[in-house]
């Protein structure tokens, strides 16, 4: 009798040794348990919605130049919509057309001439803001433009800063080219919907 006592104590122990390491080892996961209340804080928020609009300074050409070619393909030269050349930018965001205009930020990325038949790239930016209310936050924009098109729609895929978990969509158009130096002014007014930055507080006690 007095064994099967000290065999059931032992027991007792082991089990509450099993329960007892998971939950120690839970605790010591605080950077994660964290996060977690910081996500669930994220969706208990409430969203916003912001209409941005700027102009790009696309310059292909010149002392200024902010476009440059990265890579092409065998096909590249004889294509008639330049089929698989890349280029990668860092073009200036103005307020409005004239370069000379409040700076609101960068676009920076890649675009690849990605149709064979029709002038199309695939776009892949980053939008940089550096003044006013968004400064410090980005907006990446993915997808396809249709260059010859008087409007193009794409794609908002997400964003950091005040832009986290962002979505939506930009549409932009060609507000004047000039072909012999190269230079293009794109107007873009970007639809963005965002969670409200004070949802995106840690409680005190975290």
């Amino acid at each position: 009798m007095e064994k099967l006592i000290i065999s059931l104590i032992f027991i007792v122990i082991l089990s509450s040794l099993s329960i007892a390491i998971p939950r120690g080892y839970a605790r010591k996961q605080g950077p994660v348990d964290t996060e977690n209340a910081w996500f669930q804080n994220i969706c208990r928020g409430k969203e916003k919605v912001a209409k941005l609009h700027f102009y790009v300074q696309d310059l292909l050409s010149g002392e200024n130049t902010t476009v440059y070619e990265v890579a092409r393909a065998s096909i590249t030269s004889n294509s008639p919509t330049a089929f698989a050349q890349v280029r990668v930018l860092d073009d200036l965001l103005t307020a409005e057309p004239d370069i000379n205009s409040e700076v609101v930020g960068r676009v920076q990325g890649l675009i690849t001439s990605a149709d064979l038949e029709t002038s199309a790239l695939a776009m892949n930016l980053n939008f940089v803001f550096t003044s006013g209310q968004y400064s410090g936050s980005t907006i990446s924009i993915l997808g396809r433009n249709e260059i010859m098109n008087k409007e193009r729609e794409l794609p908002v895929v997400g964003g950091t800063g005040v832009f986290r978990f962002a979505r939506g969509y930009a549409i932009t158009s060609t507000h004047a080219y000039n072909v012999e130096t190269s230079y293009g002014i794109l107007e873009y007014t970007i639809y963005v919907t965002y969670i409200d930055d004070s949802s995106m507080r840690l409680p005190a006690d975290m």
